[in-house]
């Protein structure tokens, strides 16, 4: 699983990508050219201390992990973490990132 790091390929991903939103979670894909599957992830300072911020960062990391089958294949996959996503489990966010990754995954296949 690749990471995206630098803030020029969130941006890309901000500007050009589809997004949905849940309660805890937002999701933006975007298609690279032939890069494979690349995501990355962002915890605002609203989440909490940084012992909350990384505990969410973890728990998304380990979802996407797993389940990379989720997401269309040559995508640039960026995470936001709202404010609520502090006080949920792994399987409450596992199943909202589900839900957006199938709704977006049908608006990115039936575009592109």
């Amino acid at each position: 699983m690749e990471i995206l790091k630098k803030k020029k390929d969130f941006q890309r991903v901000y500007r050009r990508g589809y997004s949905a939103a849940s309660g805890a979670l937002v999701l933006y894909l975007f298609r690279n050219k032939g890069l494979g599957r690349r995501f990355g992830f962002s915890v605002g300072k609203k989440t909490g201390k940084a012992v909350v911020r990384n505990r969410v960062r973890r728990i998304l990391r380990e979802i996407c992990r797993l389940n990379e089958g989720w997401f269309p294949q040559d995508c640039d996959v960026v995470i936001i973490a709202r404010r609520e996503a502090a006080g949920k489990n792994y399987q409450d966010l596992s199943g909202q990132l589900y839900n957006l990754a199938r709704r977006l995954g049908r608006k990115i296949t039936a575009k592109g």
